[in-house]
């Protein structure tokens, strides 16, 4: 597989102890360690939109882990998720992977749709 090769002064995506926790739980629950991907793509109400699924890893994902639970972004994303945070929410409306992107000027009210 090839290895993503990334810039010295890249700012990466950091992933929260709750995310990488909840990836744990999903491994428990289902008997299988798969990574979580995040990726940004054209679309939404805003403009652009987070794909977040359980995957498999591909040549030239970023792969950050911890604990052996992975979340992989791939290079096309990447310059979009400088710096975001992936988090893990639980409130009254429901629990989900969430995105902090200090790069969206603006989001939608579902928090899965933004614009730069």
């Amino acid at each position: 597989m090839a290895m993503l090769t990334l810039p010295p002064d890249a700012a990466l995506p950091r992933v929260t102890d709750r995310a990488y926790g909840r990836l744990a739980e999903i491994a428990e629950a289902t008997g299988e360690a798969r990574a979580l991907r995040v990726a940004v793509e054209g679309g939404g109400c805003s403009g652009f939109q987070y794909d977040i699924k359980l995957d498999e890893a591909a040549p030239d994902d970023l792969v950050l882990e911890k604990g052996g639970f992975r979340v992989l972004v791939d290079a096309v994303s990447l310059p979009f998720l400088e710096n975001a945070v992936i988090d893990f929410s639980e409130e009254l409306i429901g629990a989900r992977f969430v995105i902090r992107n200090p790069n969206a000027t603006s989001s939608c009210g579902c928090g899965t749709s933004f614009s730069l």
